[in-house]
């Protein structure tokens, strides 16, 4: 278990493209054991290994729904902070076929920290992608999970949430976000 340094604007590395995983070995499973020990640390509900500094095609996700919804499914959840964790690990994901309906929902990003602002994204997609074993899979998505899994593809491609927003909402928020880091300096 290790808590990897998240990168944070304006660190170049972020803009890297990311390349795809040909090796699913013991090496891919301690990262991805890692990815998933600091999104949770952050706290966040998505993490790009591009994030933590490794230009590879990884990604993992975990919604962790209020206990209360998950109930309703039949779901355990952890009493401790009253979530479900359901952790997601997508490798190589692709989008194949993104609806023409959008919908936008207020992202926030662990690489722009504590800045939030509204994007416009396909409301449904299909994806494919591999497990830690290099299995393909595909599913229909739609929601947060849809919002999400694209959200941080954008990170494979060196693109952030911010990079969605207009030129004056972008300026707005990195001002923001360094009068945020002059006070807690």
């Amino acid at each position: 278990m290790a808590i990897l340094p998240i990168l944070e604007v304006p660190d170049p590395r972020l803009k890297i493209i990311s390349t795809p995983v040909t090796e699913f070995d013991e090496g891919l499973k301690k990262l991805v054991e890692d990815m998933f020990d600091t999104m949770y640390d952050a706290p966040g509900i998505g993490l790009a290994a591009i994030q933590v500094g490794v230009p590879k095609r990884i990604l993992v996700i975990d919604l962790q729904e209020p206990a209360e919804h998950a109930h309703e499914h039949g779901e355990h959840c952890n009493h401790d902070h009253e979530v479900v964790r359901k952790p997601r690990i997508f490798i190589n994901p692709e989008i194949l076929d993104p609806s023409e309906d959008y919908s936008v929902y207020t992202e926030g990003c662990l690489s722009v920290p504590d800045q939030y602002a509204e994007v416009e994204r396909p409301a449904t997609i299909r994806a494919r992608w591999q497990d830690l074993d290099g299995n393909v899979h595909e599913e229909e998505m739609e929601g947060l999970m849809a919002t999400c899994l694209q959200h941080e593809m954008d990170h494979l491609e060196g693109i952030l949430f911010i990079d969605h927003l207009s030129r004056l909402k972008r300026q707005m928020v990195l001002k923001k976000l360094e009068k945020q880091r002059k006070t807690a300096a």
